[in-house]
């Protein structure tokens, strides 16, 4: 062993000076000296390891997931190969092992994949072809379109490893997956007009990248490596691009390619480690509000997801110009936003499977008229996550922090972009989504929920519904023409739903006309932002769904009218009735459920109004607007 180790440093040591000279930044005689101290043939492995797959031609030839000629696929526990028997097998140096079927691939002790040619493929012989046909679809703006798409949508959804992807078209861009290149191409032209250079020339072909994308992600799927769910991912980020379809078709791929798994003791290149769990992640994302904003049931469950955590290490270290400081803050802003909206997703996917399955609909429904008291129940804990996820956002992520305010009249608009409104629109989804849940079983349970109760839930509501639309009167220009996530449009949307939901709901006519008003003056936030270049069809598809909600209304019956002293006064103190079980008593008369759901912040609005409509007065309102002003 120690004639081995001396024979490998000096071949090493031999060539860091070539090495040197070709990657500065990734490679220094201080970095190779730490790797050094030690003499553990781990901490070598992992350097020779590392050397191997920085920069040029042979980058990616110890990855697992994006070789060039190479696709893998996840030997499961019951498929064909029995996992007791792979051990059997001989391994090389490089942990593999040659069978007639293909290439075993040992990442770790436990987990195994399959090597496959991709000359074996269908399409495999038009990737050139079907590569140069989208590069010139876009010629000769390839490169300003790429540097856009890394200054727009890159930091808000870092899922492709920047200085990879560069290096790669700095060669050429036949190295690239058509679809890859494709989906960065597409994705970028929505900014068309940010970009100075371009502004004032005609855009490519859409029509066409849509096609050539469509035909060689199918062609990819043959094959899938890492790049085919980046290129599904980002498709799916379109205004127009979202199917639920897909969805499932991407989930599928990334189980074949072990995006489900730990990769944290895998012997697979570092940045490669990182890049798989922001992937998982971006799926698991891509998942759970496909579920939402389609309502259908998810794929990904908690029992088969063993991913850890995004922390720090799972982003690059060198993504901006050292010159650049407002890059470095976007790029570091967007690291937390994306690390945030993981976070978030969570919760969600808690209150889509405590509430919306199959199984628990109909566990609240057999509840009969403790169904509220169950519901009321299941909900504290979720509530109390999503305080905790709010309240700890850090400052950067506050939406005041990028007011416009805090911009110099010198900027322009384009050149500080933020997608920070994306995670606040999220977070409001969030929250309808659980209260929607809440209000419907008190819908449905009328005459079995105190009056009390009722009111401090309606109320907790409409504080949401009031915080979510004040949220979107903040929007900026420099918000709206920024990146939004592929779920926004339909956030948008959820906000106007939930407002006509309270406005069905509602037991009286003055609260109707109350909710009947903010509706209108809701889609008239709307329509001032559907402007133009500043992301038009988000705002436009929630004025329509408002359109159809408000128009279905228009069939309820008439409500009865309700003083506003009257309908008050019968809430003036709990009235708990001594059928309700004690711990449902208790919740609410001890104030632990009260407190949880009428004194959480939605947002930080106490200092904003919504426009208000010409016949709306304080006297009008039901009750004042304190509950949009955190406690």
């Amino acid at each position: 062993m120690s004639e081995y180790l001396t024979s490998a440093i000096s071949v090493v040591a031999l060539s860091l000076p070539k090495l040197a000279s070709i990657f500065p930044r990734l490679v220094s005689v201080a970095w190779a000296c730490r790797w050094f101290c030690g003499t553990s043939s781990c901490g070598l492995s992992s350097f020779l390891e590392d050397m191997a797959n920085v920069g040029g031609p042979t980058m990616l030839k110890r990855t697992l997931g994006l070789q060039n000629d190479r696709y893998s696929q996840y030997i499961g526990p019951t498929t064909d190969f029995e996992p007791s028997l792979i051990n059997l097998s001989t391994f090389d140096p490089q942990d593999e092992s040659l069978l007639s079927r293909g290439t075993l691939r040992k990442v770790s002790d436990i987990d195994t994949f399959l090597m496959l040619p991709d000359h074996a493929t269908p399409g495999f012989e038009h990737i050139i072809q079907d590569a140069d046909a989208i590069e010139a679809v876009v010629a000769p703006h390839g490169r300003k379109l790429i540097d856009l798409y890394f200054r727009v949508v890159h930091p808000a959804f870092p899922i492709i490893q920047k200085h990879v992807f560069l290096e790669k078209y700095e060669r050429s861009h036949r190295e690239f997956s058509p679809p890859i290149l494709a989906a960065v191409y597409i994705l970028a032209i929505n900014w068309w007009e940010q970009s100075d250079d371009l502004a004032p020339l005609p855009r490519p072909n859409v029509q066409e990248l849509e096609r050539l994308i469509r035909r060689t992600l199918a062609d990819a799927m043959n094959r899938p490596k890492l790049s085919t769910i980046q290129a599904g991912l980002l498709l799916s980020q379109r205004p127009e691009g979202d199917q639920w379809a897909p969805t499932a078709q991407l989930v599928a791929i990334g189980q074949e390619l072990g995006l489900h798994l730990d990769c944290s003791n895998w012997k697979i290149p570092p940045w490669e480690k990182g890049l798989r769990r922001r992937l998982a992640w971006a799926l698991y994302m891509q998942d759970k509000w496909g579920a939402l904003v389609h309502g259908r049931p998810s794929h990904i469950f908690s029992s088969n997801w063993g991913v850890r955590p995004l922390s720090a290490n799972d982003f690059p270290d060198v993504e901006w110009d050292e010159n650049e400081s407002d890059e470095r803050e976007d790029i570091e802003r967007g690291r937390l936003l994306f690390t945030r909206v993981v976070q978030l997703s969570g919760i969600l996917a808690e209150i889509l499977e405590t509430f919306y399955t199959l199984q628990s609909t109909k566990t609240i429904a057999d509840a009969g008229q403790q169904g509220t008291h169950l519901v009321l129940s299941m909900a504290k804990p979720v509530q109390l996550k999503l305080k905790e996820w709010y309240g700890g956002l850090p400052a950067t992520l506050r939406l005041e922090s990028y007011s416009s305010s805090s911009y110099s009249p010198s900027r322009t608009t384009s050149s500080r972009l933020s997608s920070i409104g994306y995670l606040h629109l999220a977070y409001f989804a969030t929250e309808i989504t659980l209260h929607r849940r809440i209000i419907r079983s008190l819908t449905s349970n009328t005459s079995s929920v105190d009056p009390y109760v009722q009111h401090i839930c309606r109320s907790a509501a409409k504080a949401r519904l009031i915080s979510a639309m004040d949220f979107v009167n903040r929007l900026t220009p420099s918000h709206l023409s920024s990146f939004w996530y592929f779920a926004s449009k339909t956030n948008f949307a959820l906000i106007g739903t939930f407002g006509s939901l309270l406005w069905a709901s509602s037991p009286g006519r003055e609260e109707a006309e109350w909710y009947r008003r903010r509706l209108g003056e809701y889609r008239w936030t709307l329509s001032v932002s559907s402007k133009p270049g500043e992301n038009r069809n988000l705002t436009e598809f929630a004025m329509t769904m408002l359109d159809i909600s408000t128009g279905l209304l228009k069939k309820l019956p008439e409500k009865p009218s309700m003083s506003r002293s009257g309908s008050l006064a019968d809430m003036s103190a709990p009235s708990v009735p001594s059928s309700f079980p004690g711990s449902y008593v208790g919740s609410f008369t001890g104030g632990s459920m009260l407190g949880q759901f009428s004194n959480i912040p939605s947002a930080d609005v106490s200092s904003v109004q919504s426009p208000r409509s010409a016949d709306y007065s304080s006297d009008d309102d039901m009750e004042d607007d304190s509950y949009a002003t955190p406690v």
